[in-house]
This record gives structure tokens, C-alpha cells and sequence, in this order.
């Protein structure tokens, strides 16, 4: 969710366990969560500024789940979970201390962002006793409050100087982002204007998403295109229309997208890493190994959302631990949540299938098979489409066939590229597509591919598991 005011919902649904859990959803006020969530996390005898400091990055972190609609863009029915794994402790009708009462009714419209920027800040923190984390510790604001730290002080010695907050966000009840009408060519208004600055960012990670230039919210012929081709990365069908269901997919893929890029900005280089094997590791060790072991978890969370969340602390603790678990228990071998060297390959061979072998998948047209139709000039649609797709993919080896702009309609550029194809392979030059060219086309679009990527072996990197696609 971009280009709008964050604001305070007047109720917040609550899932009672892990996201993908048939769990309880509850639905209560606002307020109400905070102040749950303060009692359950932190202690009312502790000063007043380590209070208000932690109330601030609870209501934060919370609101910035609502603006993004992290979980609804995934399809959940619910705005946030009681696991702290993934969000924060909430302990459904339990008791509320009258001291952090009282200060929830003052901050709960205050938020924290970055300087410049619209979004809640996320606000990352741990317990700072039993977990370590590259964010706010909630035992550390009490050690700083005690030596006269005030509560954004105590914000900006963890989250930087760079932070502001925000005061009197207006409380309004919950209105989903969608606009409610699908989004189609010819319209033009500020929900397009989204749209395109949301695929803009995702084609930055997936680059086989044409750049809409300019980004104005009118929904033309460059934007159909690039909607297309976000459909058909991620298996929806590609109609070039902004469903409920497309905005939502883009809506989600724009936030993991910035999260991974906030990743890779953490101090860990994406283009340092080698395979380094570490022995036998387990909770409480630290050391050279431990930034890289929880990066690699980190990106493996982006894509499987029961992950645990890890944080890049290079401390081997307790959520690390869990995460470890969890892959080894879904990929059949004891959970023992330490990594010897078979679990060491693991992690690095899905964190490879993701980071390596992924995006050159992606960025592959899929192979169709001849649905008997013949295409030529004047023909329009999405089989024009891929045929535009398989030629550009061909003309980065054949260079004397020229590129087509990917429209979807089959003028003049489109016969003349088709013509040079056909007179190259041998075929009846004629500019029209029937079986016999259709067929070569994927023949050497198959092997041109192959020639682009020597490297990428048949297995992807990753486990293939009951319920994936691609």
C-alpha cells in the first residue's frame, strides 16, 4: 500500500497462533491491542521512558502491518498474529496494569517513521536478555531510562537518528486498499498511479516486468503489459486487469521486495557470499558463520510465510534455532535445530534456489504448446504476447532478428521480426504463425536459453514439496 496516510483502525483482528494455523481470529479495539500487548511484553515497575519508548515501537510496528496489509495481501483474513515469532505477545483477555493504561491512552496515535518517509517504521526488537536482535532491546531501555535517557532518545540510540514521530494519526475504521472495481485499460486515477509505482519497485527485482514510463495513472498499453507479465511470474491468469487478486499479489510482492533489499543493506553483501561450512552449531554460538547462517534463513522467511522471522544478530539464538527446526522438519530430517554440515547444505541450497536459480526462472516465458490458432498482422491478445516474448527471448542470440515492443498486437514490427525468423530457420516466409513456425519458435527459444544460461543446472536448488507451482 503506497501514496496514502497510514492511520489508526478502530479495530484490529487478531489471529491466536501461527498464520497458517486454524486458529481463533478476535477481533478488538485498537487500544484494547496495545495495551494487551504492552502488559503481556513489558512491566509496569520499569521507568516511565523505557515504557513509553517500547509502547511507541509496539504501536509502530503494529500499524505498519496495517498500511501494508501484510497479512490481508496474502489472503488471510486477519490483520496480525499473537505469535512472537512473527508479530507480538497478545494474551486474549487478560488482565491490563492501570500504569501502562494510562500512558496507551496518550500514545497510541504516535507512531515512528524514517525521515522522509510515509510508512510506520517496522520497529524490530527482542527481550535483550534471552534473545539478541539488530534492533530495540526492551531490558536495554531500561538500563538507558535509568541513566537519563528520555523515550526517543532511548528510540534513536537503537533505531538511528534518522527517526521521527508521528503524533495524532487520525482513528478511522478499517477500509481495504482495493478500490473495490477491477483496474482495466483506458482508466485513470490514483489507484492506477499505485499500481504502477508498485510494479515499477518489483520490476527493480524482477526485470522480465516491463518499467512504466511514464508512471501518471493512466492505465495504458505499458501497464497492461507489465501486469500481464507480474500474472504470469507469479501463476495467475494473465488478463492485464488489476483483480482483487492481483492487487493484492502486488501489493505483497512490493512489501517482500523492500524487505529484501532492506536485507541485503544490513551489512551482509549478496555478492561476498561463499560457501563456508561450519562444523556442528547450535544456540548461544556466535562467530563468522552466524551473520550469513541468518541472512540465508532471512531470505528462505521472505518466500514461506510460517518462517520464523530471524534477525541478522550473529548470535545463534532462540528464534534462529526455531527456524532451523522448522526446515529441517519439512524437509525430513531430525529437528534437532542445530546445522551440521547436511543441514548447512540444505539452507544454502534453498537460500541458492531462491536467490540464484529463481530469478533466471522467472524470467523464462513459458513454453506453450500450438493451440491451433494462426496468428498474423491484425491478430491481438495474450498467445500475440508470448509470440512477441519468444521472439525478443530468440533475438538476444540472433541478433538479426529484430526485438518487438510486448503489446499484445500484431502490427508491422511484429510481421517483419516473424518474417526474419522464418527466413533464418528455413521455414515458409510469409509473416504468418501457424503450427510449423509456432513450433520452431519454441525449439530455438528452448535452446537459446539454454545458451543464455549454461550455468543453471536441471535441479532448481530447492526441495520440491506437495502444493508448490512454478
Amino acid at each position: 500500500m503506497v501514496l496514502t496516510a497510514p492511520y489508526v483502525p478502530e479495530t484490529i483482528v487478531v489471529h491466536l497462533g501461527y498464520p497458517t494455523a486454524a486458529a481463533q481470529n478476535v477481533t478488538v479495539s485498537f487500544l484494547d491491542y496495545i495495551k494487551n500487548v504492552a502488559s503481556s511484553e513489558i512491566y509496569p515497575t520499569w521507568p516511565e521512558a523505557a515504557l513509553r519508548a517500547n509502547i511507541y515501537a509496539q504501536v509502530s510496528f503494529t500499524l505498519n502491518r496495517i498500511y501494508t496489509e501484510w497479512y490481508r495481501s496474502q489472503g488471510y483474513d486477519f490483520d496480525i498474529t499473537n505469535t512472537t515469532q512473527f508479530d507480538h505477545a497478545f494474551v486474549y483477555e487478560r488482565s491490563i496494569f492501570d500504569t501502562i493504561s494510562r500512558i496507551v491512552d496518550e500514545l497510541f496515535t504516535t507512531y515512528i517513521r524514517r525521515i522522509g518517509q510515509v510508512a510506520p517504521f517496522p520497529a524490530p526488537y527482542c527481550d535483550g536478555r534471552q534473545t539478541r536482535c539488530d534492533g530495540m532491546e526492551q531490558w536495554g531501555t531500561v538500563y538507558l531510562a535509568e541513566q537519563g535517557y528520555d523515550s526517543f532518545q532511548i528510540l534513536q540510540y537503537y533505531y538511528g537518528e534518522d527517526i521521527e514521530l508521528v503524533p495524532n494519526t487520525p482513528v478511522l475504521s478499517y477500509t481495504p486498499s482495493y478500490p473495490g472495481t477491477p483496474l482495466d485499460y483506458g482508466d485513470f486515477n490514483n489507484n492506477v498511479l499505485i499500481i504502477q509505482f508498485q510494479l515499477n519497485r518489483i520490476a527493480g527485482n524482477y526485470p522480465a516486468i516491463p518499467k512504466i514510463s511514464p508512471a501518471n495513472g493512466d492505465f495504458n498499453l505499458i501497464t497492461v503489459a507489465a501486469v500481464r507479465r507480474f500474472q504470469n511470474i507469479f501463476g495467475m491468469a494473465s488478463t492485464g486487469i488489476v483483480d482483487e487478486a492481483t492487487w493484492y499479489q502486488i501489493s505483497y510482492i512490493y512489501t517482500v521486495v523492500k524487505r529484501l533489499s532492506e536485507l541485503e543493506s544490513e551489512g551482509v553483501e549478496y555478492a561476498s557470499f561463499t560457501q563456508i561450512l561450519p562444523t556442528d552449531i547450535g544456540l548461544g554460538y556466535s562467530g563468522v558463520g552466524i551473520d550469513l547462517l541468518q541472512y540465508f534463513l532471512s531470505v528462505i522467511a521472505l518466500f514461506n510465510s510460517s518462517f520464523p522471522q530471524v534477525q541478522i544478530t550473529g548470535v545463534f539464538d532462540e528464534v534462529t534455532e526455531e527456524a532451523v527446526k522448522e526446515l529441517q522438519s519439512n524437509n525430513g530430517l531430525p529437528a534437532t535445530g542445530r546445522v551440521d554440515k547436511v543441514t548447512w547444505d540444505l539452507i544454502y541450497d534453498q537460500f541458492r534456489g531462491i536467490s540464484f536459480i529463481l530469478p533466471a526462472l522467472l524470467s523464462r516465458v513459458p513454453i506453450e504448446p500450438y493451440d491451433g490458432v494462426v496468428l498474423r498482422q491484425g491478430s491481438t491478445g495474450e498467445r500475440v504476447e508470448l509470440l512477441q516474448r519468444y521472439l525478443n527471448g530468440i533475438a538476444e542470440v540472433y541478433t538479426d532478428i529484430p526485438t518487438v515492443e510486448v503489446l499484445g498486437i500484431f502490427g508491422p514490427q511484429t510481421y517483419n521480426s516473424v518474417l526474419q525468423f522464418q527466413r533464418l530457420f528455413g521455414l515458409t516466409a510469409d509473416g504468418v504463425v501457424g503450427s510449423s513456425t509456432w513450433n520452431a519458435l519454441l525449439d530455438v527459444y528452448e535452446s537459446t536459453l539454454r545458451r543464455q544460461n549454461p550455468d543453471v543446472p536441471q535441479y532448481p536448488g530447492y526441495p520440491l514439496l506437495e502444493g508448490m507451482s512454478d
